[in-house]
């Protein structure tokens, strides 16, 4: 299937799931994170959920982060298509964008090359690792900033789909992904 194609049908999908259901599977993807070999690192780089979009609530993942001592890196989107990451402390206060993503006002930058694991925002994935966001290039353009071995987890309310058909050249599989059901792992 295209990307368009699963763009649309996936964020239909999200907006027919019930409020009640959001958390109940948000949690059930933080407790299967724990199941991953990814605790020895230092930052850890997560989204904040757009609760208008019916996305994965975040929260439950950062209680875990925060609970093993992790540093939390959380990003601000800038006009240029580009993202800034700045470290979440007991400090950071919150504005919601154009988009109603959750952003830091400020703080301190963290520089990509010093992120270890990042959190991917997805709508949908294929079962070779690929994913499928919102079309804009942010999160590609960011990891590609990062060093060459950061680890990349996808976080999916749903299944994957056998094969994106349309994946390019510069589309970065992940190296996991993580539903209320199960992990992958590419």
């Amino acid at each position: 299937m295209l990307k368009k194609e699963l763009r649309l049908n996936h964020l239909k999908f999200r907006k027919e799931l019930s409020s009640e259901v959001i958390p109940n599977y948000s949690l059930r993807i933080a407790n299967n994170l724990l199941q991953l070999p990814v605790w020895k690192f230092d930052y850890y780089h997560l989204f904040l959920s757009i609760t208008e979009k019916n996305e994965i609530d975040t929260s439950f993942i950062i209680s875990i982060l925060q609970g093993k001592d992790k540093n939390i890196v959380v990003p601000k989107v800038l006009d240029n298509r580009k993202l800034i990451h700045y470290l979440l402390t007991d400090n950071t206060t919150f504005r919601k964008n154009k988009w109603h993503i959750p952003e830091p006002e400020d703080g301190l930058e963290v520089p990509p090359n010093k992120i270890d694991v990042v959190f991917i925002p997805l709508l949908a994935f294929d079962e070779l690792g690929y994913r499928v966001g919102y079309g804009k290039g942010y999160y590609d353009m960011f990891i590609n900033e990062c060093r060459e071995d950061v680890l990349k987890i996808g976080l999916s309310l749903f299944k994957p789909v056998s094969k994106i058909s349309d994946v390019q050249k510069h589309d970065l599989r992940m190296d996991y992904c993580i539903t209320p059901e199960k992990v992958f792992t590419f």
